[in-house]
């Protein structure tokens, strides 16, 4: 009598992340963004909305230090935070 088990002929077929792999922070490089932004959190009931300047923040590190691919802060939902600092820096002139 066997004992094996065929649970489907169907094979798993792994795909990978939309955005793909991308290195861990192991030297801490944006280890201060990611703090701040954690604390922003937990001081907003995490209402991530609160903290989007943060988020916005770390991403920007990730990019700088080649910890994820380089995009466009607008494809990454912060088209508003850019556009604030523009107006910002045009009213000061």
């Amino acid at each position: 009598m066997s004992t094996a088990m065929n649970f489907s002929n169907k094979s798993f077929k792994p795909r990978p992340p939309d955005k793909g792999a991308f290195p861990l922070d192991h030297f801490g490089e944006c280890k201060g963004f990611k703090e701040k932004f954690m604390k922003c959190l937990r001081e907003n009931s995490f209402e991530n909305a609160l903290c989007r300047q943060e988020s916005k923040d770390y991403l920007e590190c990730r990019m700088d230090r080649q910890l994820m691919a380089k995009e466009p802060l607008e494809k990454l939902g912060f088209k508003d935070l850019i556009d604030e600092k523009l107006e910002a820096k045009h009213n000061k002139l």
